[in-house]
């Protein structure tokens, strides 16, 4: 693949400082590529609403069609009984329409039970619009008589067009409540207007807060939260007290929660197949973002609502890629933080160095009337920079399995992440148990391999797309496509110098990615002008720039290995167990030392050599890479893991 060239010669402007910038969406001159690799389940539906995410194509089918069934109904609802021979003939006894009202009235009641019980209707049914004209000029006297069974059968058959079983069940306010009225020409008319749509009372009714985010609101996956804006406490009041609330992490953009299920309480509270269930949902992450106000105090500041959106559709685009966050729903709501949610606020700032967010209690910091944007996503574990690596399998695990993942997204969506710092890879490991620590030498050696790779049991997760950019297909039927991203030259993170080597080291790495945007040379750091319109191009290097970050960052931080091999010391139990359960798992303890293979000194010299060769690897990759020396043909993530396969470093069946 070769290095694409300077955003600023490939236009053919060489104005310095003045860019002509692309539209955001164009024609992909390649087909669709697949995405590699395989996901292990389906993104599971949100928390607060139901039926979510997008339903299947079947479901959307049916949905048509009752649609289209019911706006049948309403029409044939909406036919009236023609009534003019009563204005014509006004000298009928007064005794003789009372007697005709009581025969309409039981001719009405026996038909709805016909028809609640789904009889067949009449044959002359089928021709009623046909005989509707005939029947607007049929005499008082001839109506009133009764006896002639052929009119019987033409009265029935309007009754039926009128009545049906949707209309005199779901509909019963709706009849009794419209008004009617007498035209000029003496017939009944009955009002055709639609009662209002009902609302939920969490919802906010504000027209000028809903417009403002609509576009935030169309990205939606459910009914619910693709409605309107919510408040903030109903919405949260949605999961009760089974949840509790925890905050996890914080960023410029705001926060991140986890929501946690409360199992005892489950316990008494459902059966167990809903606790199954829900267990098997699993905890949802939920990251909380400000949103920029429409006008006066908080228009500057904040994030966009553009950028949410951008943000969101890629989430939904790379949502099949694996090692890609998995997206469940976003949420519009308004308003100060719920008790849950400022609870858990208190209980990050009593406990952790890293809060500084202003408090979402102050009015000061956060009007009664802020908007924010809540992304709802799977928990993808821990994030990198809380996570303290030793191995040399952890650190051949993570920096592949983020290097496999973005080339996956290059080939698929022409991605790139541009803010991969620590923060924004997550890890999780494969165990049944879930701890992470090194693989210990039974694990190792009991493990079928070919490369290396998988031996830690982490899977990596790279989340948080704010300053990402990627090309989206508009539909499976078009090759048009949109270009989400953002611009970060307003972004005033470019400037900043560090306060220690690991601070001065993501710095710099900010800087060139920017070069090699903007020169095609990621040393050019020199600033230069900004030049609107150019973060829409695609550079893939500077996904390589962020991961020689990465990979430097994971040996330069590495701690000591412990000593043993063995896993870390389960916690004891505050009570003491009954001498029978200690004997039996004795006896299971060291029937299960029986079955583990035996580790021998030529299988620990064995596993050191494997120790020094993926090291050697990984320090070969920062050649490849280097800035200044690397290797010419190295334009993006994808060269780097075919580099990889060919020479064995990874397994195909590790990529595909």
């Amino acid at each position: 693949m070769q290095s694409p060239s300077s955003p600023v010669v490939a236009t053919g402007n060489t104005t310095p400082g003045r860019w002509n910038s692309r539209p955001t969406t164009r024609t992909r001159t390649a087909a669709q590529r697949k995405v590699y690799g395989k996901r292990k389940a389906d993104a599971p539906r949100a928390v607060f609403d139901q039926r979510s995410p997008a339903k299947s194509l079947e479901k959307e089918d049916r949905k048509v069609v009752q649609e289209a069934v019911d706006g049948l109904r309403e029409k044939l609802a909406v036919v009236t009984i023609e009534e003019e021979y009563a204005a014509q003939e006004p000298d009928v006894p007064e005794h003789q329409e009372t007697r005709v009202g009581e025969e309409e009235r039981s001719e009405i009641k026996v038909i709805q039970t016909d028809e609640l019980k789904h009889e067949e209707p009449a044959p002359e049914a089928t021709h009623t619009p046909d005989r509707e004209p005939q029947d607007e000029q049929i005499p008082a006297e001839e109506s009133s008589s009764g006896s002639d069974p052929k009119e019987e059968t033409k009265y029935e058959t309007m009754v039926e067009v009128r009545i049906s079983p949707k209309v005199a069940i779901d509909r019963p306010r709706r009849r009794k409540q419209a008004p009617e009225g007498t035209t000029e020409g003496g017939r009944r008319s009955t009002r055709k207007d639609k009662p209002a749509p009902r609302v939920s009372s969490g919802c906010v009714t504000d027209e000028k807060a809903n417009s403002y985010v609509q576009s935030i609101l169309n990205e939606a996956l459910s009914p619910v939260a693709a409605q309107s804006v919510q408040k903030f406490g109903s919405w949260a009041a949605r999961a009760g007290n089974l949840l509790e609330v925890v905050k996890i992490a914080e960023g410029s953009y705001g926060e991140v929660y986890k929501l946690r299920l409360r199992e005892e309480l489950c316990k008494k509270e459902m059966s167990k197949s809903k606790l199954a269930r829900l267990k098997a949902y699993g905890d949802g992450v939920f990251k909380v973002v400000p949103l920029r106000a429409q006008s006066g105090p908080g228009s500057k500041k904040f994030t966009s609502i553009e950028e949410i959106v951008s943000e969101v559709k890629m989430l939904k685009y790379l949502d099949p890629i694996p090692g890609f966050a998995r997206f469940r729903e976003i949420h519009v709501v308004q308003g100060r933080f719920p008790e849950s949610f400022q609870k858990a606020w208190d209980h990050y700032k009593r406990t952790k160095d890293d809060c500084l967010n202003p408090n979402p209690s102050s009015k000061r910091a956060y009007p009664d009337s802020q908007l924010w944007a809540i992304i709802e996503m799977d928990d993808a574990g821990c994030e990198l920079e809380k996570f303290a690596w030793s191995s040399i399998f952890q650190i051949y695990d993570i920096f592949w399995g983020v290097a496999m993942a973005l080339a996956r997204a290059e080939e698929y969506a022409l991605f790139e992440h541009r803010d991969l710092h620590l923060g924004n890879v997550c890890i999780r490991s494969t165990r049944p148990e879930g701890h992470m620590d090194p693989p210990t030498d039974h694990e190792i050696i009991s493990q079928s391999f070919t490369s290396g790779f998988g031996l830690s049991t982490l899977e990596t997760t790279i989340i948080d797309y704010s300053l990402s950019r990627a090309e989206l297909r508009i539909g499976e039927e078009t090759e048009l496509v949109e270009v989400a991203s953002s611009d970060l030259d307003k972004k005033q993170i470019f400037d900043a110098i560090g306060r220690d080597e690991d601070e001065i080291m993501l710095r710099n790495t900010y800087r060139h990615m920017r070069a090699q945007l903007y020169h095609g040379d990621p040393l050019q750091t020199e600033k230069c002008p900004d030049i609107p319109g150019i973060w829409t191009e695609y550079a893939p290097r500077t996904n390589l720039v962020w991961l020689i970050f990465l990979l430097k960052s994971l040996l330069k931080n590495r701690k000591s290995e412990p000593t043993t091999s063995t896993p870390s010391t389960p916690r004891q139990p505050l009570a003491p167990c009954s001498p029978n359960k200690t004997i039996t798992k004795l006896a299971l303890g060291k029937k299960q030392e029986y079955n583990k293979p035996r580790v021998t000194a030529a299988t620990q010299e064995y596993i050191a050599q494997l120790k020094r060769t993926l090291e050697d690897r990984l320090h070969t990759v920062l050649e490849l890479l280097d800035l200044e020396n690397g290797h010419e043909d190295m334009c993006c993530a994808a060269d780097l893991v075919a580099y990889a396969i060919d020479t064995q470093w990874l397994g195909e069946e590790d990529f595909f």
